[in-house]
């Protein structure tokens, strides 16, 4: 792992990156070479799994804090499968000079590549402003499973302000673009009865697979806190709200499961 940081100037946010790197390694599995990272970017490589390269993030320092620069990538070439986890929850925090953080994730997966990105939650700490973006550009025969949770406030403290933009594009068209905003200068009505209904959890699940393009999935509510709903394109996405973390993830796992069962039937 090669790690460059950035010295930020008196007073400023911290400015870091980190890049993944997956490839076939002509064995049939996939290989790694490059992996690197930056100030809290400390990335790890669990066993593989099959054809399935694994990388973990282990958290290095507190960040995102107000004013940070954070940015990550990962990049699967054609054939090649990564699995993307994290060994603890993100928490965004107040900084020192009151400016906003940023977080861009950017993912590109290859034809016959696969990707699954399953970080744990992000936590919206009291105080903290945060602005999230992931980008996931997809090839035609491309997979991806991705998970986005999102948990507002830490137990017993109100939420900080948080905007994520969630954007998934295939061949160069896009399955899904979206934003959502929390927190105080926060559009009106984001913790009503039509968005979060006074919960403290939401999350998404993206699943893309060629197999649905003849198979589309049929929209459909999965209990009171959950539905599903077809991309314009092979996919789908489940949106979730919930009490708190624990139900949210298991919310989302069980509507994994139920994807998965589609898939394997493919």
């Amino acid at each position: 792992m090669t790690v460059t940081e950035t010295a930020p100037a008196p007073g400023a946010g911290l400015r870091a990156a980190a890049r993944i790197v997956a490839a076939p390694d002509g064995r049939g599995g996939t290989a790694l070479p490059v992996l690197e990272g930056a100030g809290p970017f400390a990335l790890r490589r669990p066993r593989s799994y099959g054809h399935e390269a694994r990388v973990a993030l282990v958290g290095a320092m507190s960040a995102p804090l107000g004013g940070d620069r954070l940015a990550l990538t990962a990049d699967v070439g054609a054939g090649a499968a990564l699995c993307f986890t994290t060994t603890a929850a993100t928490i965004a925090l107040p900084g020192r000079t009151g400016a906003p953080a940023t977080y861009d994730t950017r993912l590109t997966v290859g034809d016959g590549g696969s990707l699954r990105w399953l970080p744990e939650p992000l936590i919206s700490a009291r105080g903290s402003d945060l602005r999230q973006s992931t980008r996931a550009d997809l090839a035609a025969t491309a997979c991806l499973v991705l998970r986005e949770e999102q948990v507002l406030g830490r137990a017993g403290e109100t939420t900080g302000r948080l905007t994520t933009r969630l954007t998934v594009r295939r061949a160069g068209r896009p399955l899904l673009d979206q934003e959502l905003a929390y927190g105080p200068g926060a559009p009106g009505g984001w913790d009503g009865g039509a968005v979060l209904g006074g919960h403290r959890a939401a999350g998404q699940l993206v699943v893309v697979h060629p197999g649905f393009e003849g198979s589309p999935v049929a929209p459909r509510v999965l209990g009171p806190l959950a539905a599903l709903a077809p991309l314009a394109g092979p996919g789908a996405v489940v949106s979730v709200v919930a009490p708190d973390a624990l139900a949210l993830r298991r919310l989302l796992d069980s509507a994994l499961s139920q994807l998965n069962a589609v898939i394997r039937a493919f």
